[in-house]
């Protein structure tokens, strides 16, 4: 069987003005992850990465601290079915308009807004408004938005992953480079679970992980979940 590698992207600079940056343990991630697939003499086949730039410096620095041990690594394939779903439109057009329908949803943008920079509770808050963003948005078509729902967002990354699965090589080991919410839709695919189990598995998700599957052209079945065995340091263990 052949198998599949998801890697979420290294830690990016959240509530900076550019969240889509690494910030330097996002880096650090991305690079230990090279050595320690280096280590290990790890073949790579074939490397696929999201389009974001999170997704494409994580493949980089891995790649780099990789090939420095003499080791070849693929040109990463960049597609964009394995973005993640569009943050700054959640944000900037769904947000608001569930705040004016969501009473409790608005209660909870607000502490978050209302929280100083340097509040320890900001993460945490952030967190509560974000899961629950998700879930409205889950549930519904965002007709007036022109957000991509999440119907549609989960059959992209499916897709992108079915056609990985139809151009791999039997035995072949494949890489992807993207976001949480692509292995979530990735371990769905896999485990047949619910829209909101995703997202709960979702949330688990560290920066930096691995993710495994094992597959045919006609099978999809999880191995592996949220490793960080190249990430030794506790000071690397991250989910934002």
């Amino acid at each position: 069987m052949s198998v599949l590698t998801i890697v979420r992207h290294g830690q990016a600079s959240l509530f900076a003005a550019d969240y889509d940056k690494l910030s330097e343990i996002g880096e650090q991630q991305g690079r230990a992850l090279g050595d320690y697939w280096a280590s290990q003499q790890l073949p790579i086949d074939r490397v696929y990465s999201g389009p974001r730039l999170r997704h494409r410096h994580s493949a980089e620095l891995t790649g780099q601290a990789y090939a420095a041990a003499g080791l070849r690594w693929p040109e990463p394939d960049v597609l964009d079915e394995l973005d993640e779903f569009d943050m700054d439109c959640l944000s900037h057009r769904f947000a608001p308009r569930l705040a004016e329908r969501d009473a409790r949803f608005a209660q909870l943008a607000s502490d978050f807004l209302q929280c100083e920079e340097h509040h320890p509770d900001r993460p945490q808050r952030f967190q509560r408004m974000f899961e629950t963003l998700l879930q409205a948005w889950q549930v519904s078509d965002a007709p007036d938005c022109d957000v991509e729902p999440w119907p549609t967002f989960q059959q992209r990354v499916w897709n992108a992953i079915r056609r990985i699965q139809q151009d791999s090589d039997r035995g072949a080991r494949t890489v992807i480079f993207s976001s949480g919410g692509v292995v979530g839709c990735a371990l769905q695919h896999a485990l047949s679970v619910t829209d909101q189990a995703t997202l709960e598995l979702s949330w688990r998700i560290r920066n930096g992980s691995l993710t495994d599957f094992v597959f045919t052209p006609d099978r999809f079945t999880l191995d592996a979940f949220n490793m960080i065995p190249h990430l030794t340091d506790p000071a690397l263990w991250t989910y934002r």
